[in-house]
Order: C-alpha cells, then sequence, then structure tokens
C-alpha cells in the first residue's frame, strides 16, 4: 500500500518524497504529470491535520498569484494548484538539482559562480515594484545542478513589499542566516537576503555545516572566519564581511550594489613557489655577461599566476633609463610555470668585488611582492694574482733538466763502451722525438687539447733535430747501442712531454691566451733541457749554447711582455674605476 496522497481528480503521479515538515503541515513529493509526463515537484499543505487556520490559505494564495509573475530561469515556473479535503497543493517546475546543503566540495571558482548566479537572482527579485525579499536564503534553498546553473526555490517565508507573503511557520527564517534586524522583527531592506548569502558563502567556503553556524557568530553577532580561510584572497574576505555586516548601513545596500562589487580576481589567489631565493654569479674574466634562470611555480588550480619583474633600487647604481646592467626576461608574465632569464653584464663593475643586489616580482598572490637576491662576484684584478704559475714552471725546469742530463749521461756512457757516441745520441734523440708523441696521444686521450698540442710541437722540432743530427752522423755503425738509446730517449721525451703539456693546460686555466700557454710551456722546457744536457755534454757544445741562449731571450721576453701587459692593463682599470658602479 502506498504511503503516497490520492487525489482521484488531479493529472499527477506520485513517486517520492522529497522533503517534509510536519510541524508547519508541510510535505515535498516528487511526481509526474501524466498529460505532459514531465516531472514535477507538489508542495502539500495540510490544514486540517495541524491545526493550522484555513485563513492561512489566503495567504497561500496570494504566494501563488506572486510566483505566477515571477519568470527567471534561476527561479523554478509555477505549474498549478489544486485543493484537498485537508489542505491544498502547489505544483511547480522540477529541476534536476541538488541542494548545496548536500555533503560534496565546491573549488573556488564554483563559489565565485554561485555567488554571482544568487546576486543575479537577487537583482531580478528587487527590481519588481514592490521589492521581494525571500527571507529564507540558506544553502538548503539553493540549488545546483550538473551544468552548474544555479536555483533559489522555497518562497514560504518572502515578503512583497511591508506585507507577508507566506506566514506558514511562525519561524519566519532560519537562525543563523536571519540578519540581526530580520531576528528582532524590525524593518527589513533589501541589503536583508545578502546577510543570508553571504552566511551561505561562509559555509561552502570554511565546510561549515548549517546548523553549526552559529558557531562563527560572536556575542554582537559578527561573523568571525578569517581564520578558517587564511590563504583566501583578501579582497574576497572583505567583501564577504561587508555582505555579513550585522549593521544594515554597513551592508551592502541591495543586490545590484553587492554583484558590482564582486571581486574579479579569483577567490582563492595562486601561489608563487620560486626554484631558488638567492642566484650567485661568478665572473671568471673582466666584462662576462652572466645569466642564470629561476623557475616560478603556481600549484594552486584553477588560477593564473601574473608577475611583474623590477629592480629594486640601490644607491651605488644609476638611473635604469640610463644604465641598467641587470635585466629580467620575461619582465611580465602570465603563466602557472614560466622560466625567468637573470643577465648580469659586469663590464661597468669594479673588479674582484662582491654585489648584492635585490629584485622585486610584482604578482596578483596573496603576498603580493616578492624578492629574489642576487650575489654576483666579479672578476679579480689583473695583476692581483702572478701572471704565472711560478711554483709549476719551475718543477717543469728542473723535470727537464734532471731527466736531459740523466739521459745524456746514459748516452755517453754507452757511446764510451761503443765507441758510437753520435749513434747513441741520435737514438736518444729520435726516441726523444717518440716518446713526446707518446705524451701527446696521452694528453689527447685525457682531453687536454692544449697539451696535446704543445706535446706535438715539441715533437715535431726534435724530430727535426734528430733528421739534422742524421744527415750529420755516420749511421754505417749502428748497431745495439742505437736500440737502447732510442729507448732512453724514449723516456725522456714521454716524462718531459707529459710534464710541459700538463703546465701548458695549467696555464690556459690561468686565464693566459692558448698560444702564450704553449709557447711558455715550450720555452721552458727547453731551457731545462739545455741546461741539463750542458751539465752532461758540456755549455760550450755550439749546438746546445745556441739551444739555451735562443731560448731564454725568448722565454725572458715572453714573461717580459706578459709583466708589463698586465701592468698596463691594472693602470688602465684603476685610471677608468672611478666611473665604474661601487658593490
Amino acid at each position: 500500500m502506498s504511503d503516497f496522497p490520492d487525489f482521484p481528480n488531479s493529472f499527477y503521479q506520485f513517486e517520492k518524497e522529497l522533503g517534509h515538515n510536519r510541524a508547519g503541515g508541510r510535505v515535498t513529493y516528487l511526481a509526474s504529470d501524466t498529460r505532459t509526463q514531465k516531472k514535477v515537484v507538489i508542495k502539500q499543505f495540510q490544514f486540517a491535520k495541524t491545526g493550522a487556520s484555513w485563513a492561512e490559505y489566503d495567504a497561500y494564495d496570494r504566494e501563488i498569484q506572486f510566483l505566477k509573475q515571477l519568470d527567471h530561469p534561476g527561479i523554478p515556473h509555477y505549474i498549478d494548484s489544486f485543493q484537498t479535503p485537508d489542505g491544498f497543493c502547489m505544483v511547480q517546475e522540477y529541476k534536476h538539482a541538488t541542494s548545496l546543503s548536500e555533503n560534496r566540495s565546491f573549488n573556488p571558482e564554483d563559489i565565485r559562480r554561485i555567488a554571482i548566479a544568487v546576486l543575479e537572482i537577487l537583482v531580478y527579485l528587487q527590481n519588481r515594484i514592490p521589492a521581494i525579499i525571500h527571507r529564507d536564503l540558506k544553502p538548503e534553498n539553493i540549488l545546483l545542478d550538473e551544468n552548474g546553473t544555479v536555483y533559489l526555490v522555497d518562497f514560504g517565508f518572502a515578503r512583497i513589499g511591508g506585507e507577508d507573503v507566506g506566514v506558514s511557520s511562525v519561524v519566519k527564517g532560519t537562525l543563523g542566516f536571519m540578519p540581526p534586524e530580520q531576528l528582532f522583527n524590525r524593518q527589513l531592506t533589501e541589503a536583508s537576503d545578502l546577510y543570508g548569502l553571504g552566511m551561505t558563502l561562509i559555509c561552502l567556503l570554511t565546510g561549515t555545516k548549517s546548523d553549526r553556524i552559529g558557531d562563527l557568530v560572536d556575542i554582537s553577532y559578527r561573523v568571525s572566519f578569517k581564520h578558517l580561510v587564511p590563504t583566501f584572497n583578501l579582497k574576497w574576505v572583505n567583501w564577504l564581511e561587508k555582505m555579513v555586516e550585522p549593521r544594515l548601513k554597513e551592508r551592502f545596500p541591495n543586490a545590484l550594489a553587492a554583484l558590482a562589487a564582486v571581486p574579479t580576481s579569483p577567490l582563492r589567489p595562486p601561489d608563487a613557489q620560486f626554484s631558488q631565493a638567492t642566484l650567485e654569479f661568478h665572473a671568471a674574466r673582466l666584462g662576462d655577461r652572466l645569466t642564470q634562470a629561476v623557475t616560478l611555480t603556481n600549484p594552486i588550480p584553477d588560477t593564473l599566476l601574473e608577475g611583474t619583474w623590477e629592480i629594486s633600487p640601490h644607491p651605488h647604481d644609476p638611473p635604469t633609463d640610463r644604465y641598467c646592467w641587470i635585466s629580467i626576461t620575461p619582465a611580465t608574465f602570465a603563466d602557472n610555470q614560466v622560466e625567468c632569464q637573470v643577465t648580469v653584464d659586469t663590464r661597468k663593475l669594479m673588479t674582484g668585488k662582491t654585489y648584492h643586489r635585490k629584485l622585486l616580482l610584482y604578482t596578483n598572490t596573496l603576498a603580493k611582492t616578492y624578492s629574489l637576491n642576487l650575489q654576483i662576484r666579479t672578476a679579480a684584478v689583473p695583476a692581483a694574482s702572478s701572471p704565472l704559475p711560478k711554483g709549476l714552471l719551475l718543477l717543469l725546469g728542473a723535470v727537464a733538466l734532471i731527466v736531459n742530463w740523466l739521459v745524456a749521461s746514459v748516452v755517453l756512457s754507452l757511446g764510451t763502451v761503443d765507441k758510437s757516441a753520435s749513434t747513441a745520441g741520435f737514438g736518444a734523440v729520435v726516441g726523444t722525438a717518440i716518446g713526446l708523441e707518446f705524451a701527446a696521444w696521452l694528453m689527447r686521450s685525457a682531453g687536454g687539447r692544449t697539451g696535446s698540442t704543445t706535446c706535438t710541437l715539441a715533437a715535431i722540432g726534435v724530430g727535426v733535430a734528430a733528421l739534422i743530427g742524421a744527415l750529420a752522423s755516420d749511421l754505417t755503425t749502428a748497431g745495439f747501442v742505437v736500440v737502447l738509446g732510442a729507448g732512453a730517449g724514449v723516456v725522456n721525451g714521454a716524462v718531459i712531454g707529459v710534464m710541459t703539456g700538463m703546465t701548458a693546460e695549467k696555464l690556459i686555466v690561468s686565464d693566459s691566451p692558448k698560444a702564450t700557454a704553449i709557447a711558455t710551456a715550450l720555452l721552458i722546457a727547453t731551457v731545462g733541457s739545455s741546461i741539463g744536457l750542458g751539465f752532461a755534454i758540456g755549455f760550450m757544445n755550439l749546438a746546445i749554447f745556441t739551444v739555451l741562449l735562443s731560448s731564454s731571450l725568448a722565454l725572458g721576453t715572453l714573461v717580459s711582455h706578459l709583466y708589463l701587459r698586465r701592468t698596463n692593463m691594472l693602470f688602465a682599470h684603476r685610471k677608468t674605476e672611478r666611473y665604474l658602479i661601487k658593490p
């Protein structure tokens, strides 16, 4: 047996109960119109069963006449009404939507759309003559369908002008959602419904249930909710505070004013997360242009991060319209993940100094302004350090001297035994060329291109010497002593070659030009080798004397040139330093 009411003369087939207010004698059903097969909502008012006066029917009749005049897509249309033995029924359009009081979550953009949609409905109601005041705005009376369309329902407590339309309940409103003027039965205005809407939005934003909304209201009827939404846009917080202002004069005067004041910025603002808080720049050479990247990310969904970079003024920097040595690309952006390139031009900065500067980022986030620290270390003064690594050069010269002296002594001893010193010497020279080429291969394998080039050039020079020696020597008596001399030469060439190549690589790291590094390493090795051969063979040997003299003169000229060049650079730099930007 069905619990649904039986109205044989009606055209409606009841399907299920949607809600009820037994004390007020009202039950709401979902039904179908047998004529159109469309779903409708039927509100049954039972006066006889609840002891209510039939005189109240006149008030409901006036409500029906009022609903007949409403034509807004956000308000379900009135369809029909008919009397029943104990009251009457009112039929309205059915919307496949659920109330905001249902257990579900709303993202900030959903809440923004709900606020605007309800305000537009209130604007429509308040533009009626006379204005219509709903008086019961709460989550249960606002519906939302799957397409995001908002509906305002239940006009049972509505007031037209100064008259009550619905008096079906003693409580004309819902506690917690009634403004103070309604709670104390004072004159209502178009601002009164804004209070209920504001409290509804606060429920959605804070996750507060309708029956617990009173927990947010203090003894002076002021609503405290800011602590529950610490990351929300301050403009939205201020707007909501004005919607629920207990003093009527401090609230928005009507829905149109509240709608015009709805913040255009997102309800929950974006956030800016930096990949690093400080960028450190280190210049290796004078006048370097250095670039580093910082990535900004916005993790807040449904928001767009917007920002504009600005260089924080510094007392030592010239105006940016005259000269700007720091630049940011892009300077303005609108993206949720952007890589910004920060470029520093050190041409007009003092050498060997550390600069501290700050970039400011103005955004549409809650923090508004962020700072990015820059630390710039410029290249050292050219003459602040030794132009050449003296210790390494002395070590190269000493190794060349000792190894050549030992090899020459071995070759001379072989020649004394075999009475073919020239033949043994020729083998040593050839072996040295081979050893140098072996050292070049080792340097090339290790990635030392400059060192490899240095060893190859040395091998070519020694090879030419071997060719000249072959033309001047009698090789007809060559024998096993040539092999022994060549073996000693290979060791000599390999050791000196590796040392010479490593020295050339070190000079490159010390900011010497490639040609200068190669020439310096070769000359040091040549001078050391000549002295070592001089100790073993004698400095009066024409070849040794010529090589030693020419290489020493060339080395002295090169070193003097390097010192003079660095001195001139230092002088020129100090001369212009007064015009440079200070740290």
